[in-house]
């Protein structure tokens, strides 16, 4: 249920790798490619009191699946938007905790 959230990637640019990015993402996490919700916020970046391009940064919430497997994740992201032709990418992860998640107000790991 891998969430990433996509800021400073134009729409277009990210539907060019999602499918091919996502195939890749589940087999790393050893799941179905429907376990995954990629979102492309659209923002504003100010600096200096003018309109910059937003850097490219992307948040990934999940369940912790470890060092090797984040690292591997982490790497598939950055070489499919490299492939782009955008010179640099972040990528931070969030890990959910299984006591806090809850699916229809009820508990999703109880």
């Amino acid at each position: 249920m891998p969430h990433i959230v996509v800021r400073g990637i134009p729409v277009e640019q990210l539907k060019e790798i999602s499918t091919a990015l996502v195939e890749e993402l589940a087999a790393i996490c050893g799941c179905g490619t429907d376990n995954f919700m990629i979102e492309c916020l659209h923002t504003t970046a100010v600096f200096q009191g003018n309109e910059v391009e937003s850097y490219p940064f992307i948040e990934v919430a999940w369940f912790e699946r470890g060092q090797e497997v984040r690292d591997r994740f982490a790497q598939a992201i950055a070489r499919h938007v490299l492939s782009l032709g955008i010179p640099e990418v972040e990528t931070a992860f969030i890990a959910y905790r299984q006591d806090s998640y809850y699916l229809n107000g009820e508990g999703f790991f109880e």
